[in-house]
């Protein structure tokens, strides 16, 4: 396990966003695995409450530094768990979840992914993995769907997205909007990733990118090394297109499976010291730790 609270608090982190993540073709009641994965985390923090505590409004950030606790900000992996009801979105809301990952690998009622595991017994891997999906974007209730989530006070994000609904979702949104686990397709040429039109545009509209620290979305080597010499190559092009406010931290842990050299939450001190050998400024580092994702639930939550 590469999160838990004492490797989180050696990380000094901050806020750790936890997932509900639902595969939707395993589960028969995929919902279901959605309200047993909330009953887990609601009582994770009740035994726990006096080290990390939940994230309902953006001030409860600053509370629960003070009283030097973790913050935790529930999201979903997978959005289409609302049985086609924005009623059922309204209780997520109520529940806690404060962001949502509008797709997983399937398309759904929401939208498309840019890689659908539909799609690997048709192509080969590496073929899939490189071919974004530029026709399906957002379906009807997709739209509507983000329009709610806006007016609740659900920040929307797009990894995992298809290029198509990306591009529905800039059109669509009013508000900051996140990737929140994607790198830069120039730089490791993964549909996963983002282009560098799309690290613009999420710039322009003042979201933020969080580095994956997957070693299939960091570089062509095919050897499952990621190295942080490979997250710099991405932060350095990020910083070039997009510019220093759009980067953020979005690791994966947890939901990867490669040989991390930042083995888990308590090493992040790895990579701001090489951050900063490489020529980055604090403030610079500041930003991407912590101060560009802190900005974007100011203005969501």
């Amino acid at each position: 396990m590469s999160v838990d609270l004492e490797k989180l608090k050696e990380g000094k982190c901050l806020v750790q966003n936890f997932a509900l993540f639902t595969d939707r073709k395993r589960e028969r009641v995929p919902e279901k695995q959605t309200m047993k994965l909330y009953d887990l985390y609601c009582r994770m923090l009740e035994q726990n409450r006096n080290r990390i505590a939940p994230v309902f409004r953006f001030d409860d950030i600053e509370k629960n530094e003070k009283d030097g606790k973790i913050s935790a900000l529930l999201t979903l992996e997978e959005g289409d768990v609302v049985f086609g009801d924005l009623a059922m979105l309204r209780n997520y809301y109520r529940m806690g979840v404060r962001m949502i990952a509008l797709t997983w690998n399937y398309p759904n009622s929401i939208g498309f992914p840019n890689v659908s595991m539909n799609d690997f017994a048709d192509y080969k891997a590496v073929d899939v993995l490189q071919k974004p999906n530029t026709v399906d974007g957002l379906t009807a209730f997709g739209k509507q769907y983000i329009a709610e989530m806006e007016r609740l006070g659900i920040i929307v994000d797009v990894s995992h997205l298809s290029d198509a609904g990306f591009w529905d979702v800039v059109r669509c949104c009013k508000k900051p909007f996140v990737a929140s686990h994607s790198n830069a397709r120039a730089i490791c040429n993964q549909a996963r990733n983002l282009s560098d039109d799309m690290i613009r545009a999420l710039a322009r509209k003042g979201g933020v990118m969080g580095l994956n620290f997957c070693a299939d979305f960091l570089n062509d080597r095919h050897d499952n090394r990621s190295m942080i010499s490979d997250m710099i190559a991405h932060i350095d092009h990020i910083c070039e297109v997009g510019g220093i406010d759009v980067i953020g931290i979005g690791s994966d842990f947890d939901g990867i499976h490669s040989s991390v050299e930042i083995k888990d939450a308590s090493y992040m001190q790895g990579l701001k010291d090489a951050l900063f050998e490489h020529g980055y400024t604090k403030e610079d580092v500041e930003k991407i730790f912590y101060k560009n994702v802190l900005r974007v639930y100011k203005a969501c939550l």
